[in-house]
């Protein structure tokens, strides 16, 4: 494969999704056009949602490299692990070009590189590996025991509404997927416990296709929705603090079961460190059952700006 994927000039053209409902809206970023086919070369082309801040939402890159990497590989290898750098902020008034290398195939295990462009400059880059499906050894930690159901707990677009603060509110009524937070949002009002944890239901807000690409891509795309809150609960901070400065700096995630992401998981995080201006985020998905679904790990700028 070429070092330079296809100039946008060679992209057609892409169309406004920002009209869309949230979850058709996420969906539609993960319909990517093959635009290499022309050239035999694996390179892809995608959407972006629309952001109150213009950046490239990072859960949105991440879950689209998913499925480039996924529409090269035979679907009887599904995606188990991932890890990814976000190397610059992406715009979203642009096309991402999304070129994926074919590094191996072997008996059991295959690996794809996948490096994300806008105007020719790479602003992601993930390596992921697949795995024929077999049977071995296995256990797993356990959910945690006393966590009430997500039909139980408040909605949080309704918390957030009656605040009537904006950006929350677009934060909450613009995204594809429902969130039901065990010990309430850190949008508006602090925690009033300083401890490093989290623990939230999520789920697509409607239903997804059955593919099962569509559903690790979106189990990406939310957990990058959660994983700074441990950080901001243990130093009684909230998204709407004016002084904090925080982005991503890299995802990973190993999927050990599947799990359809338009049913409730309960999502369990923690914060082990945070120095240098970094901080650290660790989380679990479980089922319903309480079945490990999936483990995720971030680091990311964690600033304060005083005065």
């Amino acid at each position: 494969m070429a070092n330079n994927p296809l100039d946008h000039s060679n992209v057609p053209e892409l169309g406004d999704i920002d009209k869309l409902p949230p979850l058709e809206s996420f969906l539609e970023t993960l319909n990517l056009v093959d635009t290499g086919a022309r050239t035999s070369n694996d390179i892809f082309t995608g959407k972006s949602q629309w952001m109150p801040h213009g950046r490239i939402f990072g859960g949105q890159v991440s879950a689209q490299s998913i499925i480039a990497a996924s529409m090269t590989v035979d679907e009887s290898r599904p995606m188990h692990s991932m890890h990814g750098y976000f190397l610059r902020p992406g715009d979203v008034r642009y096309p991402i070009t999304f070129a994926v290398d074919r590094i191996h195939d072997g008996g059991s295990f295959s690996t794809r590189s996948v490096r994300a462009y806008q105007h020719g400059k790479q602003i992601w880059s993930m390596i992921a590996s697949f795995q024929v499906e077999e049977e071995g050894l296995s256990h797993a930690v356990e959910m945690p025991h006393g966590i009430p159901d997500p039909e139980t707990l408040e909605s949080e677009a309704s918390q957030v509404a009656v605040a009537g603060e904006s950006l929350a509110n677009y934060w909450v009524h613009r995204r594809p997927f429902a969130m039901r937070h065990v010990d309430g949002p850190l949008y508006l009002q602090p925690a009033e416990r300083r401890k490093a944890t989290e623990t939230v239901w999520v789920k697509a807000q409607g239903a997804l296709p059955d593919d099962p690409a569509v559903h690790r891509a979106a189990l990406c795309y939310v957990s990058d929705y959660l994983m700074l809150d441990p950080m901001l609960r243990r130093h009684g901070l909230t998204w709407i603090d004016r002084r904090i400065r925080v982005a991503s700096l890299d995802h990973g995630l190993r999927w050990h079961r599947f799990a359809r992401a338009d049913e409730w998981l309960l999502f369990e995080l923690e914060s082990p460190s945070a120095q240098n201006g970094r901080g650290l985020a660790n989380g679990r998905f479980f089922d319903r059952q309480g079945r490990l679904i999936a483990s995720v790990s971030q680091e990311a700028m964690f600033r304060l700006k005083e005065g």
